[in-house]
């Protein structure tokens, strides 16, 4: 089949500008955390280092995450054509894990209690174990109990309710969990934000679709009217109300996470949020 040139063309600015002058940004984005499998034993252990879990501001807390890779690994044929390399896929590789910030809040540093109780169930580090003797010994639990239910990112826009050719980006992780922590160093130098970083492993991930028809259980934490954040969200179009995850159905719904966190930013009293 013979291969077809494109010759090259002039072009108005207009053209150039609605092609080139859109770019996504790095700063719009929002993850979702499910808990082991074993959610009832890991609640146990929750109890054990006094933490009371509040999922969305887990989430909303993560100030960095990675959108995952992945290659092809292939196999040489050299005797095919003479003077010629062939190569074939023939497996794709996955990165082996992918790295979360949390900021740690002052009340119970959640994202450091969270993801030690995790790590601490994987290995039965039960107090009642005897965790804290010389003898101490452990016996990992099997992975279908300590393995997550869901980990995924979601890549979005500001504009996400403006347009309907705006479709958002959502990476699906399957059989995720915590394999390390990072120190986090203190010190009596200038302060700044504690921030908690995780390295979670990871089987595969997918690029799944969105949405969901299950009624948010946060939706009464979306604010009052003297939020203005909630004017903002009407401008575009954002249903306070809209659901964010279905455990049942794997869907998660950008538009009901985005308007959720607009107005945790604005409890907490971050003004520059949208900037």
């Amino acid at each position: 089949m013979a291969s077809v040139s494109v010759a090259p063309s002039s072009q108005k600015i207009s053209q150039i500008k609605s092609k080139l002058l859109n770019p996504a940004l790095t700063s719009h984005f929002m993850i979702y955390l499910g808990l082991p499998r074993d959610q009832q034993g890991f609640r146990q252990y929750m109890a054990e280092n006094a933490l009371v879990l509040d999922q969305d501001r887990l989430q909303l807390s993560c100030c960095d995450a990675s959108l995952p890779g992945s290659s092809l690994a292939t196999t040489e044929l050299k005797n095919d054509f003479t003077g010629s390399t062939e190569r074939h896929a023939y497996r794709r590789i996955y990165q082996d894990r992918i790295d979360l910030t949390f900021y740690c809040d002052a009340e119970q540093y959640m994202p450091i209690r969270f993801f030690e109780s995790w790590m601490k169930f994987i290995m039965n580090e039960s107090g009642s174990n005897g965790v804290s003797k010389e003898n101490y010994s452990y016996r990992v639990k099997y992975p279908n109990q300590y393995k997550g239910c869901g980990l995924e990112v979601t890549k979005f826009e500001k504009n996400i309710n403006q347009k309907s050719s705006v479709v958002p980006l959502t990476y699906k992780f399957v059989n995720v969990f915590p394999v390390a922590i990072t120190s986090m160093p203190v010190s009596y130098d200038a302060s700044s934000l504690l921030k908690c970083t995780v390295s979670m492993n990871y089987t595969r991930y997918f690029i799944g679709p969105g949405g969901s028809n299950e009624v948010s259980s946060s939706s009464s934490l979306t604010g009052g009217p003297s939020n203005p954040f909630n004017s903002f969200t009407n401008d575009l179009g954002l249903n306070l109300n809209l659901p964010k995850y279905d455990s049942e159905t794997n869907f998660f719904n950008p538009a009901g996470q985005a308007s959720f966190n607009f107005n945790q930013a604005f409890n907490s009293g971050l003004s520059s949020f949208l900037q």
